[in-house]
């Protein structure tokens, strides 16, 4: 047996670019966990989707440009996504699609007679979500009316 001794130690630059490296694979894979579980909330109707590609987009913001570019330019999910990144917005069917799973989620738990304190803080969680799901805006604030404006007649298209 031979003993080669203790590893040699890497350079700073080196160790920056291997811990960068991992932080990329680890966001990544967070990402596409993400997505997985995005996709599997599209199927089951207790399940969330928008909330899990939310997350998919913010881990794919910080490993890889691609993938955020694919989630954003998604032909079915891309819109919402895009909505919520430049104006943290909910669009109104998403909001009654989001409170109506929620709604079925609710009953379901509650038909497997769980006990009181499940039902307690999960109803206490879904409300505090629903709540903060519902203050949200439902697109862009509209564009604010110049001071004068308001009052300015309409400009006349006609000529004299």
């Amino acid at each position: 047996m031979s003993d080669a001794g203790p590893l040699p130690e890497l350079p700073p630059a080196a160790r920056e670019a291997h811990g960068a490296r991992l932080r990329r694979w680890a966001w990544t894979a967070a990402g596409m966990l993400m997505v997985a579980l995005g996709i599997i909330g599209a199927m089951l109707p207790v399940m969330p989707t928008t909330i899990f590609l939310i997350l998919a987009l913010a881990c794919f913001s910080r490993a890889s440009p691609r993938l955020e570019h694919w989630l954003l330019n998604h032909p079915r999910f891309g819109h919402p996504l895009r909505q919520w990144r430049q104006h943290r917005a909910v669009s109104r069917r998403g909001k009654a699609m989001a409170t109506l799973g929620m709604a079925i989620g609710f009953v379901a738990m509650c038909l497997g007679h769980p006990p009181w304190w499940v039902i307690a803080m999960v109803g206490a969680m879904e409300l505090a979500v629903l709540v903060y799901l519902l203050r949200r805006p439902e697109g862009p604030a509209p564009a604010p009316v110049p001071v004068g404006a308001e009052s300015a007649p309409p400009p006349s298209s006609s000529t004299p």
